[in-house]
C-alpha cells in the first residue's frame, strides 16, 4: 500500500525553514567618505582650472610681448687675440628699454648682461634694479673690458680675420631679466625674459670712436 503523501493542513506549510533573505552590508560612514573625498578632487580640479584660466585671461590682456629694447649705442676700442688664445676686449653698449603701455608698469628686479662671439661669452656685468614707468624710456649703460680665454676652431679664427679686416665684428649682447609687472597695485609673479641684440661694432682706431654703428632692434623671448 503507498504512503500517503505529506499534505499541507489548512494551507500551512510544515517542510524545512526558509531562510531570510540576506541583505548587504556596508559598513557605516564608508560610502560617505569616499563620496566627500571625491568632492574635495572635483573641487581642487575645479580651482585650478579657473586659477589657470585667470592668468591665461590676464597674460593676453596685459602681455608685455610689447616692451621695447634697442642697442642705440656701441663702440669697440680693442678686440684682439694675444698668442695665447686670450681675447683682449674693450666694449660699450648703450640699451634703451621703451614701455609702451598706459595701464603697466614694470620693476626690473634683476638684470645681468652678457656679451659672447662666436657663441662665447667674454664678458659679464650686472646692472642696478629699477621700476619702469608707464610710457617711459630707461636707458641702460654698460662697459666689458678686460681679457678672457676664447678658443676658436680654423673655420672661426677665419672669419675672426675676415671680420679684423673689414674692421666690423658680430658681437652678441644679451639681457638676462627677471622682471614683475604692475597694474594699478597688483603684482604678478616673476617673469624671466632673455633679450638678445645682435651687434655689428666696428672698431675705433687712433683713439677716435668709429662710425658706422646702427641702432639694433634687440628680440624680446618670454
Amino acid at each position: 500500500m503507498a504512503e500517503k503523501q505529506n499534505q499541507p493542513l489548512n494551507g500551512a506549510y510544515y517542510g524545512p525553514s526558509v531562510p531570510p533573505p540576506r541583505q548587504a552590508y556596508h559598513r557605516p560612514g564608508r560610502g560617505r567618505g569616499c563620496g566627500c573625498l571625491g568632492c574635495l578632487l572635483r573641487l581642487i580640479v575645479s580651482l585650478v582650472v579657473i586659477i589657470g584660466l585667470a592668468v591665461l585671461i590676464f597674460w593676453l590682456i596685459f602681455r608685455p610681448t610689447n616692451l621695447k629694447f634697442y642697442a642705440t649705442e656701441a663702440s669697440l676700442t680693442q678686440f684682439n687675440f694675444t698668442s695665447n688664445n686670450n681675447l683682449q676686449y674693450n666694449l660699450a653698449v648703450t640699451i634703451t628699454a621703451r614701455n609702451p603701455n598706459k595701464k603697466i608698469g614694470v620693476y626690473y628686479d634683476y638684470i645681468e648682461v652678457r656679451a659672447s662671439y662666436d657663441g662665447q661669452r667674454f664678458g659679464t656685468k650686472s646692472l642696478t634694479p629699477f621700476y619702469q614707468g608707464h610710457k617711459s624710456t630707461n636707458v641702460l649703460n654698460t662697459e666689458f673690458s678686460g681679457q678672457q680665454l676664447v678658443l676658436l676652431a680654423a673655420e672661426e679664427l677665419s672669419e675672426f680675420n675676415s671680420e679684423k679686416t673689414a674692421g666690423v665684428y658680430n658681437i652678441d649682447v644679451k639681457l638676462y631679466l627677471q622682471l614683475r609687472l604692475k597694474v594699478g597695485k597688483l603684482k604678478t609673479w616673476k617673469l624671466k625674459p632673455k633679450v638678445d641684440c645682435e651687434l655689428k661694432v666696428p672698431l675705433s682706431s687712433n683713439g677716435n670712436l668709429a662710425t658706422g654703428f646702427e641702432s639694433t632692434k634687440c628680440d624680446i623671448d618670454f
